[in-house]
């Protein structure tokens, strides 16, 4: 690396250029504090006695723009005498091209209907692009976790294209090995075999050149017995440990293959499209349309179902009579519960992979969700979406809360022996996927706490094929899809994740919320009543928005108050002609509302759950941000985490992916790949011991500052390259005040 002559240096690294937010001081860049000083014949500019504190540091700012984080003025960078912006960070660009470059997704979400039309890219990110790791000889298989003089059978034989010979492959096809973690094989160290074999980037440490009695040399690959033993492993050290919801690939063949039937979804499915049918012709010859989910006089004032009139009562009868049931009735559903002792990890496109949600359970998340996943691939088998529906196994056990037999007494039925913390997401432009994508996951992916309707996504592609937030404008066939999976789910309980709408000027969550408690109109009449869904997640934002401005938490609590008044509406109906099969309603007869939307400390959290009329509330970019967010809520102050312990969190993220994704090339490169993705998050975090007043704020973005020591202003650059330049730079205990 060529550096020049005055680059800084730190544990003899030199680097190419300054981190982003670690400027160069010279005369024109200065932090506040040298602007007070002229040692060696400096060019600082002189600060009054009285611009201090009494404590010796600056007087506080009062110029703050709109947006900018509070930052003390000791640490901040300036320019000419002023604070330097940062860039600004936009989060629509960074989730739409994260899911439409990243993967497979595109082809099956749907046609753009824009052909021809350029759409002009926008934000940090329009340049990205994602290149693909590999080696440079490819290994066959017999070979990789075989012994050298000891290879299995190749089944291809002499036309095998790959390479057979080990140490040409060694020396020649395989680049060298990590010097991360002292250059021992993390996932040797705790299983006590490495799945990669030799194509492991940390292979040296778990491999030896051995001299046999004939004179001749093998290299052989080592085992550590006990290691395997303690981690539950077979000697051939074949499957994931303590991973779950992986399906075989023998179930991949046989759903490309359609050789998986959904008999239920498929009943259902038919069902469902006739009842529409026999409603459209009904309804076209009494002239109600049956997308009208709301009871209105001619006046058009609502009515209450339990004062009914003969007439319509009669009427309502009649349909019942000529009603056709459902082939069957949804399965008893397991109890759901969330609280104020449940803080939920949302669902996050891209980085609510696996070993991202292991650290955040690890760090106080008692719910979490996978990433969105779509239901054509996964009817198709597609193995990178199965992916996203694996679980760790600290996701498979019971939430901790706060007094597990109070939430059992106040939600009767709920058991939390039996209750886990992970759940799926899923997303369907179209009822028959999504009831065939519910059935198969909650066959095949027995742990699984509750399947999620992804209502929500604002991605422009997602819209447009009718999915995501495209469902908010479709209320009807939202409802229908949401019965649906409630029907061929069998035990699992089914969820809903919503906006506000896709319009700033139009919020439609309140109908909508309505709708899915109480059931549509014709629902209703049909004796069908509520869609079955367990809870309802609100965004507080409009597709619209996307995440720009503040989630309107005040819109929040009134959907709040409006599902208690339904459930009083819903009670007002019993013993009534409108009257329902229990069975159609959720587990206990309660819907749990979660609100959502920039929370980004403990007070948030705490605020929202006391004003916002929720019963939990769950952290999406918070999380992303400060992983620790979690901490904070459990231990309800503010924490101020040194450099060190940031960057163990770090460490504990790739160690976390290298278990998950492998320890060879590929998933070294995944695993960096996705650790960038949450850097580009993490660098946002300002340390609260640098700000001047609290809490922070999630939207506000701070000038260029120096932190607190070199790693700490490292973290927080936003230049990709300083994030690589931290492993170079070793803690010191002393100096970062750990």
């Amino acid at each position: 690396m060529e550096t020049t002559n005055d680059a800084p240096s730190r544990g003899g690294v030199e680097f190419e250029n300054p981190p982003a937010k670690r400027q160069k001081v010279d005369a024109t860049s200065k932090t506040s504090e040298e602007l007070g000083k002229t040692a060696n014949g400096g060019i600082g500019e002189e600060v009054k006695s009285s611009d201090r504190a009494n404590n010796g540091s600056l007087a506080a700012r009062t110029d703050y723009r709109k947006g900018e984080a509070p930052i003390k003025p000791e640490y901040l960078v300036l320019t000419n005498g002023s604070a330097t912006q940062t860039q600004s960070f936009d989060d629509d660009a960074a989730e739409s091209s994260t899911l439409l470059e990243s993967g497979s997704k595109a082809a099956h979400v749907g046609n753009d209907d824009r052909k021809g039309k350029k759409e002009k890219k926008r934000g940090q990110n329009k340049s990205r692009q994602f290149g693909s790791w590999g080696d440079k000889i490819q290994l066959c298989r017999s070979r990789a976790n075989r012994d050298e003089h000891s290879p299995a059978e190749c089944p291809f034989g002499e036309k095998c294209r790959l390479a057979h010979d080990l140490r040409k492959y060694l020396n020649e096809g395989k680049q060298d090995d990590l010097a991360t973690f002292d250059g021992k094989c993390p996932v040797w160290d705790i299983r006590g075999i490495c799945p990669a074999g030799w194509k492991c980037r940390f292979v040296g440490s778990h491999s030896r050149e051995l001299d046999r009695e004939d004179g001749t040399k093998e290299l052989v690959l080592l085992k550590d017995e006990e290691k395997m033993t303690r981690a539950g492993i077979s000697v051939d050290g074949d499957g994931e440990i303590d991973i779950y919801n992986t399906i075989s690939l023998q179930a991949k063949r046989d759903l490309s293959r359609r050789n998986i039937q959904t008999a239920k979804a498929d009943a259902f499915a038919g069902w469902a499209e006739k009842w529409s049918k026999d409603l459209d012709q009904k309804n076209k010859s009494g002239g109600r349309h049956a997308d009208d989910e709301m009871d209105e006089d001619q006046n058009g004032s609502k009515t209450d179902p339990s004062n009914t009139t003969a007439t319509a009562k009669d009427d309502i009868l009649d349909n019942r009579a000529s009603y056709v049931s459902p082939p069957f009735l949804p399965s008893e559903k397991r109890r759901l519960y969330y609280g104020p002792d449940t803080p939920i990890l949302a669902p996050l496109t891209t980085q609510g992979n696996l070993p991202f949600r292991r650290l955040c359970v690890s760090l106080g998340a008692q719910i979490t969700w996978s990433e969105m996943a779509m239901a054509l691939p996964l009817i198709q088998g597609e193995t990178s979406e199965w992916a996203l529906l694996k679980a760790h196994a600290s996701e498979t056990a019971a939430p901790q809360l706060s007094d597990p037999s109070r939430a059992e007494a106040a939600h009767a039925g709920y058991s939390h022996a039996s209750d886990m913390r992970f759940g799926a997401q899923l997303a369907a432009n179209k009822p028959w996927l999504a009831y065939k994508a519910t059935e198969i996951v909650s066959t095949l992916c027995p742990q699984l706490r509750a399947i999620d309707l992804n209502c929500g996504c604002p991605i422009d592609l997602v819209y447009r094929a009718g999915a995501g937030s495209g469902l908010l404008d479709t209320p009807a066939k939202l409802e229908k899809m949401l019965r649906g999976m409630n029907a061929v789910s069998g035990a699992v309980p089914i969820s809903a994740k919503i906006r506000m709408g896709t319009r700033n000027d139009a919020p439609s969550a309140d109908k909508l919320v309505e709708r899915l408690v109480l059931g549509g109109r014709d629902a209703r009449d049909a004796g069908l009543g509520a869609s079955g869904v367990a809870a309802i997640a609100l965004h507080g934002r409009s597709r619209q928005q996307r995440y720009t401005k503040l989630a309107d938490w005040s819109y929040i609590s009134e959907i709040g108050s409006l599902i208690a008044r339904v459930s009083e509406k819903q009670d007002a109906a019993s013993d009534t002609v409108r009257e329902v099969d229990d069975r159609h309603r959720p587990s206990g007869s309660k819907v749990f509302f979660v609100g959502n939307g920039d929370v980004y400390s403990h007070a948030d959290y705490y605020e929202h759950l006391a004003k916002g009329r929720v019963d939990a509330v769950m952290v999406a970019r918070g999380a992303l941000i400060k992983p620790w967010i979690f901490e904070e809520i459990a231990q309800q102050q503010y924490l101020d985490k040194s450099a060190s312990e940031r960057l163990a969190y770090i460490e504990q993220f790739v160690r976390n992916g290298l278990e998950c994704w492998g320890s060879d090339e590929m998933g070294v490169g995944t695993t960096r790949r996705f650790l960038l993705e949450w850097l580009s998050f993490s660098c946002r975090y300002v340390p609260i011991g640098i700000l001047e007043r609290l809490p922070p704020k999630i939207n506000e973005r701070p000038p260029q500052y120096r932190g607190r020591n070199e790693l700490e202003t490292l973290l927080a650059s936003d230049n990709y390259k300083d994030w690589i330049k931290i492993r170079y730079v070793t803690p010191n205990p002393s100096e970062l005040g750990s």
